[in-house]
């Protein structure tokens, strides 16, 4: 059985946690592990390798991630766009044998009752040989209004219910045959794209195309032309609410999809470093010495580069913070101070209007894209390491306590050719100092 692991998503239900290049899946909340690594870890028990469908620019995270669980048994496909569940399911499924069983699973989703998910699992498996499409429905454990519903008779679906007002989730809750509808399946793969091809034939279609036109080496690359031809759909609604093959595994196993503070508050301690004076109830996460005094209920995450403070219960809000900041054309809601990229990481030390600077850190055999700025310039210093330094036509290394200057439009890469980490100085000036001014002429990691 193959685990098709979802990387999507956007990272911003927890900002200032988590960013779109930084979602939650790869935020290590729990004592130093991520809820991805959580995923592969509990799923590997089950599975016998995992096939990783992520964005393009955050693949590199869930690489780093599963390296460090020792796990070699990982493919990867990557998509320059998000189409949403079923086009990445269908693309997943295209590259497998018609006849294995897949468990499709969130990566950003935390089970505590381990032993129960793995029966469950055992328990949609052999319905998965039978050539059914199951999900799994979580016992609800109160009457929540931000999940879909399924209506179920034992293992056989009655209807899909989208997220109801709190009255009708009560009822619900009362009636005792309705689960919260997990985002969980397993099935053939074959018969899934069969499905889809009679349900979704738009779909489908479009997405074996942009299959067979992709790029498959260590890793499966679909085209942004490709990828943006497929409609875009939901699992939900382009098969399993179509489907006459459906069966739902009712599953009691301590879930949570963690999609706000609230929940993540009931999972995890507030940071060690916070003083109460007369406070309650409150979450605090900062890497910052903090102290309250008479407050209560409240919800304060504290990151190097943004604060946020809710009441608890109004956190679900923070969508219109993030929406603030987007027209604001802030880069706030898409990356931390330190950013993670396929070669390392960079931590904004300083920045104002005209300069910027950073801490530059280079794995070993790893380097930069081939590239130039046109509005900025460069100045590096070696803190440790040795750097092979691409400028124009000149190749020449620089090592610990030595700089060069790369000028507005010059042609340079960096390169670390040493043993260990690369670290380095990088301060840059000019009338603009964005991100986006960068011009990739070259890149290891096929980066527009």
């Amino acid at each position: 059985m193959t685990n098709i692991i979802l990387c999507g998503g956007s990272g911003t239900r927890l900002w200032p946690l988590s960013r779109t290049l930084m979602p939650k899946q790869f935020v290590k909340l729990f004592e130093g592990e991520s809820l991805f690594q959580k995923t592969v870890s509990r799923n590997q028990k089950a599975c016998d390798s995992q096939f990783i469908v992520s964005n393009a620019e955050q693949y590199f995270l869930a690489v780093d991630q599963i390296e460090e669980l020792n796990i070699n048994t990982s493919r990867y496909l990557l998509e320059p766009v998000g189409r949403n569940t079923a086009p990445a399911i269908a693309l997943a499924c295209f590259a497998l044998n018609a006849e294995e069983i897949v468990l499709v699973t969130p990566s950003d989703h935390l089970i505590k009752n381990e032993q129960a998910y793995l029966e469950a699992i055992e328990k949609a498996k052999i319905l998965a040989q039978s050539d059914n499409l199951v999900t799994f429905g979580i016992t609800p454990q109160y009457p929540e209004t931000g999940f879909g519903y399924i209506e179920a008779n034992g293992e056989s679906v009655l209807s899909f219910k989208e997220k109801p007002n709190a009255l009708t989730a009560q009822a619900y809750l009362d009636a005792g045959n309705y689960y919260w509808n997990s985002g969980m399946f397993c099935f053939k793969a074959g018969v899934f794209l069969e499905e889809l091809k009679q349900d979704s034939p738009e779909i489908y279609e479009a997405s074996l195309s942009a299959f067979n036109n992709a790029k498959k080496d260590e890793m499966i690359r679909i085209t942004y032309e490709d990828m943006l031809a497929i409609p875009e759909d939901s699992i939900d609604y382009a098969v399993m609410e179509k489907s006459s093959k459906v069966k739902v595994i009712p599953s009691d196993i301590a879930w949570s999809d963690l999609g706000s503070f609230e929940s993540l508050d009931e999972e995890i301690a507030s940071s060690d470093n916070i003083i109460n004076i007369g406070s309650t109830n409150n979450l605090v996460l900062s890497p910052k010495q903090v102290a309250t005094i008479d407050v209560d209920d409240l919800i304060i995450i504290d990151t190097a580069d943004a604060l946020l403070v809710s009441k608890k219960g109004s956190s679900q809000k923070v969508k219109e913070v993030v929406k603030s900041l987007k027209e604001q054309n802030s880069e706030l809601p898409n990356i931390h101070v330190t950013a993670h990229r396929p070669w390392g990481t960079y931590t904004i030390l300083d920045e104002s209007n005209g300069y910027k600077v950073k801490r530059i850190v280079v794995k070993t055999g790893k380097r930069l894209s081939l590239q130039k700025h046109h509005h900025r310039s460069e100045h590096w210093v070696v803190v440790s390491g040795t750097a092979m330094v691409t400028k124009g036509t000149e190749e020449f290394t620089v090592t610990s306590n030595e700089s060069t200057y790369i000028s507005i439009g010059e042609v340079h890469r960096l390169e670390n050719v040493g043993k260990i980490d690369l670290v380095m100085i990088e301060a840059q000036v000019g009338e603009y100092v964005g991100e986006d001014d960068i011009v990739r002429i070259e890149d290891d990691f096929e980066r527009k």
